[in-house]
């Protein structure tokens, strides 16, 4: 079950090595499951206990993990049994042991980098890592800034994502109505992505109708939609882990003059954030824009303080993929970066929300919506 061919694996690893050399590292460890999965296929939840994939500067991969995972590195990876080393599970075992016996066996003696900001190292396990090694330094941005610049086949995964994710708004907005329970809604959208081959996204599906629907995170509790009511929806399709997130607030019944308003705000707000997507120009300009929009509608108590991300091939627990659009973000966008746009307005003032998201892909000259739907308002009766 690998996704990709040889050769781009191959030519990952070499981008990553050549990266190595010039942060002048003599190995990487990799704790990230966006990394594992980018650089040799390795699909596992299995980040949640212990596990390092190491990668020398000579080119050498060697996954460490637990015994549950070999059969998973073999089936979804690059590696071959002889590159996979299993840490024993016994009391008082620690398998920084192990890892600091395959560095010393790869005659690794320089400065090794490793992932700090990821699940998949906890903060335990990295005061022990840290303890072990004291020619460490942190550079969780090496793998991170190689795999927010997608290839080709990487950008027919996002497409494909961003049609599961448009199929779920299709049957969301089917069955949205006065008295429709919630928990159908989000069993349809979920089953039609799976129809489609798709995956568990990132992180859950986000839901909220009547108070609920001003909020932008997932909640446990269902309730079904009143004769007049919003509805809150945030959802991505995900195919082969990658993704292409979208959102929408649906009006049910009857449309309020504030809600009309917001969502002209909204429009107005992607259309300028994708006007100033484009390569070498700083992120904090996308969030400018879109601030500048909803200041200017007198919104400016309503609006968050971020207005997209990088989407990617990500795991649990969320399907946030940085680079992100806040204020004053130096980062230069570059030319095959897929991003999501979010336009969220929650207005506690009047108890009303309005939003609107989908996922672009960046060209050239620009970007592309990676979704058919248009921005019209949608009103289910």
């Amino acid at each position: 079950m690998i996704h990709f061919t040889q050769e781009e694996y191959s030519y990952r690893k070499k981008k990553a090595v050549s990266a190595l050399k010039v942060a002048n590292l003599d190995a990487l460890l990799m704790f990230a499951p966006e990394s594992h999965f980018w650089i040799c296929g390795y699909d596992t939840f299995g980040f949640a206990m212990f596990q390092c994939l190491i990668l020398t500067s000579k080119g050498e991969l060697i996954l460490l993990t637990r015994e549950p995972d070999l059969r998973q590195a073999v089936f979804t990876s690059t590696l071959t049994k002889k590159e996979i080393h299993i840490w024993k599970e016994i009391e008082g075992a620690n398998p920084i042991d192990n890892l600091s016996q395959i560095l010393n066996d790869l005659g690794v003696v320089g400065k090794i980098g490793f992932e700090g900001q990821t699940v998949g190292l906890t903060d335990f396990n990295g005061q022990l890592l840290r303890n072990a090694f004291s020619n460490l330094k942190e550079v969780s941005e090496l793998i991170r800034s190689l795999r927010s610049v997608k290839s080709p086949s990487e950008i027919k995964m996002h497409r494909q994502a961003a049609k599961l994710s448009d199929d779920a708004l299709d049957i969301a907005v089917q069955l949205a109505s006065p008295g429709t329970f919630e928990g159908d809604i989000l069993a349809a959208m979920q089953g039609i992505i799976f129809k489609g081959g798709g995956d568990y996204a990132g992180n859950e599906f986000i839901i909220g109708s009547g108070p609920s629907a001003l909020l932008c995170r997932y909640f446990s509790g269902r309730r079904h939609l009143d004769p007049i009511d919003q509805l809150t929806l945030e959802w991505s399709g995900a195919y082969a882990r990658y993704h292409a997130a979208m959102m929408r607030t649906l009006i049910i019944g009857k449309l309020s003059i504030n809600h009309e308003r917001m969502h002209a705000a909204c429009v107005e707000a992607i259309e300028a954030c994708e006007a100033a997507i484009y390569p070498n120009s700083p992120m904090g300009n996308v969030f400018k824009a879109h601030a500048n929009v909803f200041d200017k509608h007198g919104l400016n108590h309503a609006r968050l303080q971020a207005c997209g991300y990088g989407m990617g091939a990500v795991f649990n627990p969320i399907w946030v993929d940085f680079p992100m659009f806040y204020e004053n973000n130096p980062m230069l966008i570059k030319e095959g970066q897929v991003f999501f746009l979010h336009m969220a307005l929650f207005d506690s003032n009047t108890g009303e929300a309005m939003t609107l998201g989908h996922s672009v892909l960046v060209h050239e000259g620009g970007v592309e919506r990676l979704s058919r739907h248009s921005l019209d308002l949608i009103i289910c009766n």
